[in-house]
């Protein structure tokens, strides 16, 4: 197994979705969950999942959702029908602003299209949103549980300053983009749930975290084939690994260390927010149902001790929504 100094500091992984086979779900659960909107990715399913009147703006984040956070998707149909489309808007608005790094060719192209989103933001809450579909939604979102404007606004300054294509100098980086990221994401969602608690929210700092540290590890393999590797170099030189080694898809120890490492602090940040869970609200647990993902990625990147190339990672989950579906049932993040 690769050993390390993060790893060290963070005790041995145990990874795996805990606590699945300690109390039988009731009988006929695989064939409710079959039974959840959108899994057969039909029209006729999406229009399930948003609702008999919804609108063709509702409609058009939920596809862009399906087709491009496939797992936001299966978490946002499992929320309360009230958040959902709420949710969705949510989510759409930060699928828009992740794919603008990889849809232009240039810097400034980029720039602009984040200006268009920081304006689009101040038209919300001005009530003038643009007539564009994402944007009418998250204006509903926003006039229906009075969302707060700085984390939106944090999420796209994030993004544009993620825009160059440099690596993170540390994990303490990556965390710090994470947090402004993936964390402001879940306290927007926890203000949709209604939820207004401490304890909730120190749990979204580290569920977002560790969501960021697994989409970077995640995205390697992708990011290798362009030739960009943005994984902390201070831990690839703690293990004398080059930017190089990555490209060339290098399988060697020295390698695994370094993903070895990253994914320590991911298995972290989600027991910590584990240890909150006595205090936090049950109201809030849907908001973090996307640990199930995290957890199912940790444990595999394990079982191919640490291999970040290995063609099971990039295998999709069949029963994703089976889990998400038992851990929505029992109550559990």
């Amino acid at each position: 197994m690769a050993a390390s100094v993060l790893g060290s500091t963070c005790g041995p992984l145990r990874l795996g979705v805990t606590g699945l086979c300690r109390r039988r779900p009731p009988r006929g659960l695989w064939a409710r969950a079959r039974r959840l909107p959108g899994l057969a990715g039909s029209g006729r399913s999406v229009a399930a999942a948003s609702g008999s009147g919804a609108s063709g703006t509702d409609r058009y984040c939920l596809e862009l959702l399906r087709k491009r956070d496939y797992e936001g998707y299966l978490c946002s149909l499992l929320l309360p029908a009230d958040s959902r489309s709420s949710a969705f808007a949510l989510r759409a608005f930060n699928v828009e602003l992740a794919q603008v790094k990889d849809s232009v060719s240039e810097k400034t192209i980029g720039l602009m299209r984040m200006e268009f989103w920081r304006k689009t933001v101040d038209d919300i809450y001005s009530d003038n949103p643009p007539q564009q579909p994402v944007a009418i939604e998250l204006w509903k979102a926003v006039k229906r549980h009075n969302l707060t404007k700085r984390w939106l606004m944090k999420i796209i300054d994030e993004r544009e300053k993620n825009l160059d294509d440099k690596p993170y100098r540390n994990i303490q980086e990556l965390e710090n983009y994470a947090e402004n990221t993936q964390s402001s994401l879940l306290y927007l969602t926890l203000e949709i749930l209604g939820v207004k608690d401490l304890h909730a929210d120190h749990a979204a700092s580290h569920i977002g975290k560790a969501q960021g540290i697994v989409t970077c590890l995640r995205a390697t393999p992708y990011h290798g084939s362009r030739r960009r590797v943005f994984l902390p170099m201070e831990i690839c030189m703690l293990h004398g690994v080059s930017q190089e080694d990555f490209l060339r898809q290098n399988q060697a120890k020295n390698v695994r260390d370094v993903i070895y490492d990253i994914a320590s602090q991911a298995h972290l940040h989600l027991k910590h927010a584990r240890s909150f869970h006595k205090s936090v609200p049950v109201k809030a647990f849907p908001a973090f149902l996307q640990t199930v993902a995290l957890e199912d990625y940790l444990k595999k990147i394990r079982q191919v001790d640490f291999d970040i190339f290995h063609p099971s990672l990039q295998q999709k989950n069949t029963l994703l929504p089976l889990s998400l579906y038992v851990q929505s049932w029992r109550k559990r993040y």
